[in-house]
Order: structure tokens, then sequence, then C-alpha cells
């Protein structure tokens, strides 16, 4: 208090921005550390009703990635030139030759198919399981399909069974089973190898079954170990036998060098034991017959060539005239 009774006026300078100096705070502004109700509201709502602070402003040529819009053009070119390349038949003419993208990459690390190892072939040849398998150089191990594989092997008729395994790096392993065949059958024309139980194997597709004992009729397929019984019992004739006819489903006709052996339905086997001791006693097949029935077990009947008949028919004549000049 000066002289006069007064108080002094406070010194007041100011300061930054306009503030209070001296650590007083500005008109409404709120002390350091002092909780406002607004302060202790905002702590206990959920966060997603807290108000937020105000952000700062980026200019948008510091928010974007730098070559953005280079890449996005390119990238929009290059989809451009492979939808082109495909849609031109640019790409399938490249699988054609050279396989997929991938078998292109993994050949080249070095995990091309070099080696197909192939066991238990008997009659299949190596081509003809490649072929099946539509297995070449095209491919790489890691991209080959082994359950294709052995799904298109196991549509061969002539393979029972088959499994395919990778040795890596280059090599693929197959091991199959071949069916066994036993016999041709001949029927409308067409002939196909059949197993012993009669089972269509595949069809006759080259010579290489061509010496397979051949049976030929409806349902012969089935009875085809009574034919190959008929062989055996033929002794020496055996080969001579060129096939076996089955006549409505009763009885067999064996076709031996131009000539019908007619055989009884049954009793077949005897009637072809028969047959041997009258060729080894007569030769009787070497004469000009073209059919030997053997259906009735106390006699044999024999019907002979246009040529073995009028030769016949001349001899009888003579050997009439001959009787006749004598008497």
């Amino acid at each position: 208090m000066d002289g006069g009774g007064r108080f002094p006026e406070p010194l007041i300078a100011a300061g930054p921005a306009g503030g209070q100096a001296g650590g007083v705070p500005a008109p409404g502004a709120a002390l350091p550390g002092a909780r406002t109700g607004t302060g202790i509201l905002t702590r206990y709502m959920p966060r997603f009703l807290r108000p937020r602070r105000a952000s700062v402003a980026i200019p948008i040529e510091q928010r974007v990635p730098k070559l953005l819009g280079t890449s996005l053009l390119f990238g929009f070119f290059g989809l451009v030139g492979a939808a082109g390349f495909v849609a031109s038949g640019a790409y399938a003419e490249v699988v054609t030759r050279r396989g997929s993208f991938g078998d292109i990459a993994a050949r080249a690390a070095g995990f091309g198919l070099e080696k197909v190892t192939l066991a238990g072939l008997v009659q299949l040849q190596p081509s003809e399981i490649l072929h099946a398998a539509r297995i070449d150089q095209r491919n790489s191990l890691p991209f080959l399909d082994v359950v294709g594989v052995r799904d298109r092997l196991a549509e061969v008729p002539l393979i029972g069974a088959v499994s395919v395994r990778k040795i890596y790096p280059h090599e693929l392993v197959v091991t199959l089973t071949e069916r066994e065949p036993s016999a041709l059958w001949q029927r409308n024309g067409e002939i196909a190898v059949i197993s012993a139980d009669g089972t269509v194997i595949d069809r006759m597709r080259d010579g290489r079954f061509a010496a397979l004992p051949l049976v030929v009729g409806d349902e012969a397929n089935l009875r085809t170990k009574e034919y190959l019984d008929l062989l055996e019992a033929a002794g020496p004739l055996k080969e001579r036998i060129r096939a076996g006819t089955l006549v409505s489903g009763r009885r067999w006709t064996l076709k031996l060098d131009g000539i019908d052996i007619r055989l009884p339905e049954t009793g077949a086997r005897e009637a072809v034991a028969r047959l041997v001791k009258l060729d080894a006693e007569s030769h009787l097949l070497d004469k000009d017959i073209i059919a030997v029935d053997l259906r009735m077990p106390d006699r044999l009947v024999v019907r002979l060539t246009e040529e073995g008949a009028a030769a016949r028919q001349e001899a009888q004549k003579k050997k009439a005239k001959g009787k006749g000049t004598e008497t």
C-alpha cells in the first residue's frame, strides 16, 4: 500500500502468443493438474465416444507412395498383354511345345523328368506305357500328377494293377502287373484278347497275340477251358487246329487245316481221341475231305471235297465196270 492508502497495480507482462507471463494462466485456461468436469467424464466414456484430437493435415503428394501411378500403368499394360498372349493362342502353343510355365521353371531348377523306370512289362511295350500315361520330355517331377498317371494307366485293359511314385530330383518309377492273356475270341467279325476266365483284356491290335488259341461264337469266351482241354486231347493234331467254334452254345466244331471236325455235345474229348487214332491208322485227314462228323459214337461221316467226290465217283464207276466185265 502506498502512501495514499492504495494498493499498487499488479505488474502484468504479455507473454508469447498473448498468454500471461509469470506462470499466471490466461483467462479460461485450466490450471495444471486440475481436473475439470469434462475431463473426468471423458475418462469414463467408451473409447468410440471420446472426442478425437484434430489430425494434422498432410499433403496428399506425401501420403501417396512414389511411382504408384507408373506401377499401376505398367501393371495394366501387363495384364492387357497377358490376356492378348492367351487369347491369341500363343500360350497354348508354348504349353504344347514346352509344357506349362511351372514345368519350364522346374526343369530350369534341375527337377525335370529325365528317367522313367518301368517294372512288370511282359506283353506291353515301354512306348505304349508312356503314351497311355501322357508322359514326355515336357513334364517336370514337382508338377507331375502321379494320381492322374496311375488312373490313366489303370484304363489300359491289359494292366491289372499299377503304382506310380516319384524319386527326386528327376526319376519316376512305374510298377505294374499285366493281366495274363489266355486266348483270342472272335465275335461279329472282331477279335479280342481274353483272360482264362473269359474277361476281355483288349482288342486284337497287332500280331503279338497271334499264337494264342482262337475261339469263335457267342459265349465261347466263357468256355475257353473246354476248348483248351480239347486241344490237349488232340495230341499230335494240336498244331493243325486253327480255331474252335461253339455252335449254338452246345457243342464244338474244330477248324483243322480247312477241315471241319464236328464234335458231339457230350463226350467231345473222347471223340477227339478217336479222331487221333483214325488218322494215325489211315491218314484220314490227308485225304480230300472238308468235314468229319464224330457226333455219332458208332459211325464216322466224312464229307468229301468236289474233287474228292468226283474222283470217288470215277473210281466207283471203274470198279463197277470191272465187275461187269468179269461177269
